[in-house]
């Protein structure tokens, strides 16, 4: 399929492009650049045309779960002020280490430089 081609998208994306290049001109944008960011904000907001088949990388349903669980518990612990075992203090912002250093009452954290948070800190 040569490239620029719109074969593969659906009818619902082919109107929604033409609404909004519609739009792009009356602001008096020029054709060509009207087209070319309606089609960039429908592929931005679907992912481009509909493809056949899967992308090949498809997860079971027992690996989704897995990637969810895990994913949820880093999100848990991040909000939480916790450490994930392959992030090192070096690695974090200093809004991150003070973040650490208020969960851990470290005193005197507000006038540390950051490596005087990574040194109290550990």
């Amino acid at each position: 399929m040569p490239r620029g081609d719109k074969g593969k998208y659906t009818n619902k994306q082919k109107r929604k492009a033409e609404h909004i290049e519609q739009s792009y001109e009356a602001k008096g944008v020029p054709k060509g650049e009207a087209e070319a960011r309606a089609w960039a904000t429908v592929n931005k907001q679907s992912g481009g045309g509909e493809r056949s088949g899967g992308s090949g990388q498809q997860k079971s349903p027992a690996d989704k779960a897995r990637s969810r669980s895990s994913s949820a518990r880093q999100a848990v612990a991040s909000k939480h002020g916790e450490l994930r075992p392959e992030q090192r203090l070096e690695d974090m912002t200093k809004a991150e280490l003070l973040g650490l250093a208020r969960k851990r009452e470290i005193a005197g954290r507000s006038s540390m430089r950051k490596q005087a948070l990574i040194e109290a800190l550990r």
